[in-house]
């Protein structure tokens, strides 16, 4: 639920979501210069307290996209998880 929040007030658009895998595939917004990237979301239940949160990233890449696009990616996950953090927290 925290993610769908958290991709909620990012605006990203959210293509699937399994609840039984606890797997979200959303697509990040393009912005001037930059395209937008695909995230592959996974949640795990390690125990009573704690869930690990793994995300994965595509970006259609191409000589352009590459030189204008580098660090976009990571800074997107980065992103994710602070208003992660903060949706936690509340």
């Amino acid at each position: 639920m925290a993610i769908q929040k958290v991709l909620k007030s990012l605006e990203w658009n959210i293509k699937e979501i399994d609840d039984a895998r606890h797997h979200v595939n959303t697509n990040t917004k393009a912005a001037f210069m930059s395209w937008g990237s695909t995230l592959l979301i996974d949640a795990l239940s390690v125990d009573k307290n704690t869930t690990r949160v793994s995300v994965a990233a595509e970006t259609p890449v191409t000589t352009i996209t590459s030189m204008v696009d580098f660090g976009r990616t990571r800074q997107q996950i980065d992103l994710f998880f602070t208003e992660l953090a903060k949706q936690l927290t509340i």
